[in-house]
């Protein structure tokens, strides 16, 4: 019998009096209930299409026809126990090892970039023998105990840093401590990596791994240096830890000429263990570690048996199996080239026309732009940016005005990001940029606009940060 169709109201009641509260809705004062969704477009109850440029997990697109097939057959034949022999966990190993480095050639199957980001820190203390572990400020990789320790963007607001953790400086050249006009901000940035590894030396101490995110997302969009992995990678082996790249956002195409956005910093590079998760399964719970022959071979040493039941299925496989063919089929990397700079290309040229955008920056269909309050400083935009659009953010009134999904990230929340299903068309770029443009011209802002009561306004919805440099966005309302 199919279930009927709650109202709204009923839907949000139920999950405020059912859901623990720390797990927040997108446009939490007035959220969006969907329904369906097919590309990259979301449905609401009442059929109103929303554009989604935020879904990176329907990475080929939501509900692929293709995939859906290949889930459903393989689910009407077989689901069980990975830990039974069976071609699709092998084929689709075989297929993953085709589009990496060759020295990555032994797999681990998970269900969850978390789950993979915490088996790599298995992987790298039990190969290295060596406990700390040393990550970039801001960073996120992922929710379990043990990836909230290695996660600045957590650990801060929690119980702090451990001491086998050591943040090195974000290798941001917008607004970093080395910056675009730096000879070499690469190499200078890894340098600082070096000097915490002789920091943590002196103190007794020994390096398990250096872990980071191959283009680092919540910390603003940020595109890494050339030649920075390289030589971090070199630091970090010479203190006989191993190198891990977090591509649990980043892979499988989105940044376009390349699979892999590790690969961004050189075909010669290469990291010891390359983490996988989000776009693997088009929203599949289906996520992977990928590592060298030499790191598992001491992994399984341990004398200690790993197995997964759910990580690998035949289902989840199949899906997987399905997901790399949409990406040749349709050449979604070759369309994350194209649109990716075509989009890229129109927020430059609107960086022209208004001052509050500070920066554009990204690659394929990873791209974000930083909303200043003065470019000089480069002070976040976070309550400049509520002064020029109205009391509503500007990621909150293209939902209301033109239904289209954004969100923001970065230390201040004054990044705009976009990380849509990889069917992403050029009148979808086109779409968003004529809207963001049109919400910052302040001649759009309504006749009755009045200084002096949206200055209330802000005072009653913003609440301000502890640095008093903004607000925070998530505070505000609409209404």
């Amino acid at each position: 019998m199919a279930q009927e169709e709650l109202r709204k109201e009923e839907t949000l009641a139920m999950r405020n009096r059912l859901i623990g509260q720390s797990c927040k809705l997108f446009y939490s004062e007035d959220p969006v209930k969907i329904v369906r969704a097919r590309g990259q477009y979301l449905f609401d109850e009442n059929g109103k299409r929303y554009l989604d440029c935020i879904s990176n997990v329907q990475h080929v697109g939501h509900c692929h026809p293709a995939i859906t097939k290949a889930a459903a057959a393989q689910m009407d034949v077989l689901n069980t126990n990975s830990r039974f022999l069976h071609d699709n966990i092998v084929l689709y190993a075989d297929r993953l090892a085709a589009t990496l480095p060759q020295k990555l050639c032994v797999f681990y199957f998970v269900n969850s970039g978390s789950e993979a980001n915490d088996l790599a820190l298995r992987l790298a203390h039990q190969y290295t023998q060596h406990e700390d572990v040393v990550v970039l400020d801001h960073a996120y990789h992922g929710h379990l105990m043990s990836l909230i320790d290695i996660s600045p963007y957590k650990f801060r607001k929690l119980a702090g840093q451990k001491e086998w953790v050591h943040v090195a400086p974000l290798p941001d050249t917008y607004r970093g401590i080395y910056r675009e006009d730096h000879p070499n901000p690469g190499q200078a940035y890894a340098d600082t990596v070096k000097d915490l590894i002789e920091d943590v030396h002196k103190k007794g101490r020994k390096i398990s791994a250096f872990f980071a995110e191959s283009l680092p997302s919540v910390g603003g969009q940020i595109i890494l240096p050339q030649g920075y992995f390289p030589k971090v990678a070199e630091y970090v082996r010479s203190a006989g830890g191993v190198f891990v790249a977090d591509e649990v956002q980043t892979g499988f195409g989105r940044v376009g000429h390349h699979f892999w956005a590790f690969q961004l910093q050189g075909d010669d590079f290469c990291p010891d263990i390359v983490t996988m998760g989000k776009p693997m399964g088009n929203g599949h719970p289906l996520a992977c570690v990928a590592t060298t022959a030499e790191i598992a071979g001491a992994f399984t040493a341990n004398g200690v048996e790993y197995f997964n039941t759910f990580g690998g299925t035949p289902v989840s496989c199949a899906v997987g199996l399905a997901v790399l063919d949409v990406i040749v089929e349709e050449d979604l990397r070759g369309n994350a080239v194209r649109v990716g700079a075509h989009l890229k290309d129109l927020l430059t040229k609107l960086k022209a026309r208004h001052e509050i955008i500070g920066d554009v920056r990204g690659v394929g269909l990873f791209l974000g732009i930083e909303l200043v309050i003065d470019r000089e400083k480069k002070t976040p935009a976070t309550e400049a940016g509520c002064s020029v659009i109205g009391v509503c953010p500007l990621y909150i009134r293209l939902k209301e005005e033109d239904q289209i999904c954004v969100s923001t990230d970065g230390p201040w929340e004054n990044v705009l990001k976009f990380k849509p299903p990889m069917c992403f068309g050029m009148e979808n770029a086109e779409l968003v940029v004529q809207c963001i443009d049109r919400i910052l011209t302040v001649k759009h802002l309504p006749d009755n606009y009045n200084s002096r009561t949206h200055s209330q306004k802000l005072l009653k919805y913003c609440s301000l940060t502890s640095s008093g440099v903004g607000v925070t966005l998530s505070k505000l309302s609409c209404r």
